[in-house]
């Protein structure tokens, strides 16, 4: 009887809660998608800007030692953080911090960075220093030396970015739905206990259930007792068909108070005497039909 007393209005609303939560899941995914897509196209936008502002800051130190010929490199992304531009003939050092800086404001690029300078034949780092040096006091390592004639491999390292906090969001967001949804079956699981363990599960009748000389409609809460109709309230129908359903068997008070009270996180004892006064005033056009009391036990409804 795990249905027996529980409204079809908690399931509807269960139904909804979890079209909710699906819902909710399905925009969380579609997000995460479109913040995944969006992170593409930044990624792709990030590596033309540092492209061209590499390509300036190689530009002007040619310039800077009288080349205005010579063709510009082409900037090599060698890995996901990492450019390289080749620079075939010697530069000055000293003019690289403040023209590749200002070559990255031009581009708002604001991510911290190393530059390296690396002997081509060799592969040996010659000179370099990170940004914040720069930053700070406008000076860096090594200012003031001045390379061997030859070529040099400019580097520059931009620190790694941490994964993106909407699609950790995301995620969460994800595993809290699926909690929801796991919690929620299992409170139902928990509140769908038989009222007895040998009891079959009986459903609301639609068209109401008969009994001796009456009908119970459970649905619109309402009994026709020998031609007489009666209005119930939600918790004397309740009872009422708990006791139509187990006619002529006695039924314990404890199990009487959690069937009916305890979904509503009411249980007094009183009550049950309160609501057997009632029904019994209900059913008295009924002789078929008597609820009688099991002293000390509980109650019982027989049917002649």
């Amino acid at each position: 009887m795990s249905n027996l007393l529980r409204p079809k209005s908690v399931y509807i609303m269960i139904g909804r809660i979890a079209a909710l939560i699906a819902l909710l899941l399905a925009a969380l995914l579609f997000v995460q998608f479109v913040s995944q897509k969006n992170a593409s196209t930044n990624s792709n936008r990030f590596s033309d800007k540092v492209n061209l502002a590499l390509r300036r800051t190689a530009h002007f130190l040619l310039v800077q030692d009288g080349d205005t010929t010579s063709r510009i490199p082409t900037v090599l992304q060698t890995q996901a953080n990492v450019w390289l531009v080749r620079l075939e003939r010697t530069f000055d050092y000293d003019r690289l911090p403040s023209l590749l800086q200002e070559s990255f404001d031009l581009h708002e690029i604001r991510q911290n960075y190393d530059v390296a300078v690396i002997d081509c034949s060799d592969g040996n780092l010659q000179l370099g220093y990170n940004f914040l040096d720069y930053s700070k006091s406008k000076v860096v390592p090594c200012g003031g030396r001045a390379l061997d004639s030859g070529c040099y491999n400019l580097k520059v390292t931009f620190a790694e970015t941490n994964p993106s906090l909407a699609t950790n969001a995301i995620w969460w967001g994800f595993v809290l739905g699926c909690g929801c949804v796991a919690g929620i079956f299992f409170l139902l699981g928990r509140n769908s206990k038989p009222i007895q363990p040998d009891a079959p599960a009986i459903e609301y009748a639609e068209s109401g259930f008969p009994f001796g000389n009456s009908r119970l409609d459970v649905a619109n809460q309402t009994l026709i007792s020998n031609g007489v109709r009666h209005d119930l309230t939600y918790r004397e129908a309740k009872l009422l068909h708990l006791f139509a359903t187990h006619s002529n068997q006695l039924l314990e008070r404890d199990l009487i108070l959690k069937s009916v009270w305890e979904d509503e996180g009411i249980i007094v004892g009183r009550s049950i005497d309160v609501f057997v006064s009632r029904l019994r005033k209900l059913l008295r056009d009924d002789p078929a039909v008597q609820i009688v009391a099991v002293h000390g036990v509980g109650y019982r409804l027989r049917l002649d």
